[in-house]
């Protein structure tokens, strides 16, 4: 069974939040309070049993989750209902999350609009990511801190992203890549190996 760890945001005043939040939803009453870390699930939700929402996590209407995962303080829209983007209509596109995946804090993940967004077995994401809509992202990656990649970007598998790194829209990056920190990726990367500066080129001797 495949674990996705949310953190929790790390705050002075850290648990006012989770109890203000699950106050104010346990008064909603399309949420329930779920019996697996007492967080909040919409009744139009579908949540195996096995899933742990803790206080202050909240799992929103037309979500699916399948896998024991622990939910913390965040909004959790993994699987968002029916709407048309651009122009595509009535297509359940989403956000898939593998096994053994952890996200961090304040990150975001876009749903799909023309096809899934994915993020591989094992792939680990740093607090303050941003995935964009339809991003690819393989098996036994690192994303870390204040990295950011554009919509429809494929990334390999064992791919690592350095701080602040960022990667324009619709690029390919083979498995095997290094991005350094602060780097800028502005074109497919075919060939595995260490990549840096803006734009990213390498720099080092293939992995």
């Amino acid at each position: 069974m495949g674990r996705l760890a949310i953190q929790m945001l790390a705050i002075s005043r850290r648990h006012a939040v989770p109890k203000i939040q699950s106050a104010w939803f346990a008064q909603a009453p399309e949420f329930e309070r779920w019996d697996r870390g007492g967080g909040n699930v919409h009744r139009l939700a579908r949540v195996d049993p096995s899933v742990v929402v803790e206080i202050g996590g909240v799992v929103h209407a037309g979500a699916t989750i399948g896998i024991t995962w622990c939910c913390k303080t965040v909004r959790l829209e993994i699987f968002a209902p029916s709407i048309a983007v651009f122009a595509w209509d009535k297509m359940e596109l989403r956000v898939k999350i593998g096994n053994s995946v952890e996200i961090g804090a304040n990150s975001s993940i876009d749903r799909g609009s023309w096809r899934d967004t994915v993020i591989g077995d094992n792939t680990k994401l740093d607090n303050l990511v941003q995935i964009g809509h339809n991003v690819v992202i393989g098996c036994n990656c690192m994303i870390c801190g204040q990295v950011g990649i554009a919509g429809s970007c494929t990334l390999g598998d064992n791919v690592v992203l350095g701080g602040q790194a960022g990667v324009a829209d619709h690029i390919e990056i083979a498995s095997k890549v290094r991005i350094a920190a602060k780097s800028g990726v502005t074109s497919n990367i075919t060939e595995p190996g260490d990549y840096a500066g803006f734009p990213a080129v390498w720099f080092l001797f293939p992995v």
